[in-house]
């Protein structure tokens, strides 16, 4: 699954679509939809990532989530890892080091290959890209997944977290659209 990178400046900053999410505990989640594969609800995809912060008890998070397509995942892939194509998730840590329960860094998700992988693994894309944002956040808290042993390590945690956030959330919500209320 994707990468975890050093520091870097952003390729561009992402910006609140769906408007900046602040919680009580001073974080703030920031969600860029700068893809067409499937309509996303920006909200409902905060109130998940701030519902995962609550289960692995990060009190302070500065995190953008910027959902692309596969071909600006390969730009992105390309750029900072020398790789070809598009791949699932990127992370980028933003951190100095400091306190275990802070995050502060960014996620490339692609949601063309959410669509994919969904198909191949029998799940639904909006499960996988909140997988995506699992992992991502894993990566940023020190898990690693370059070793077997390490890497199902971090499996097991992703798919515990995935099923509480099922649990507590109907993951379908992610493509419907916010009605607002004038």
């Amino acid at each position: 699954m994707g990468a975890n990178l050093p520091p870097r400046r952003p390729v561009t900053p992402v910006a609140a679509s769906a408007g900046s999410g602040k919680r009580s505990n001073d974080s703030t989640i920031i969600v860029s939809n700068r893809q067409r594969t499937k309509n996303i609800n920006g909200r409902s995809l905060k109130l998940i990532t701030a519902a995962l912060m609550e289960e692995l008890g990060i009190e302070n998070a500065e995190l953008g989530i910027a959902l692309v397509g596969a071909r600006e995942m390969a730009r992105v892939n390309w750029q900072f890892l020398q790789h070809v194509g598009s791949t699932d998730v990127i992370t980028f840590d933003h951190s100095e080091g400091g306190h275990p329960q802070t995050v502060h860094g960014e996620l490339f998700i692609c949601v063309d290959d959410a669509v994919k992988q969904a198909r191949q693994f029998g799940a639904s894309w909006q499960a996988e890209v909140v997988r995506y944002v699992v992992h991502g956040v894993l990566h940023l808290l020190g898990h690693d997944d370059l070793e077997p042993g390490r890497r199902r390590e971090m499996k097991r945690a992703e798919n515990r977290l995935v099923r509480r956030l099922a649990k507590r959330f109907s993951l379908a919500q992610l493509s419907r659209a916010v009605k607002l209320v004038p």
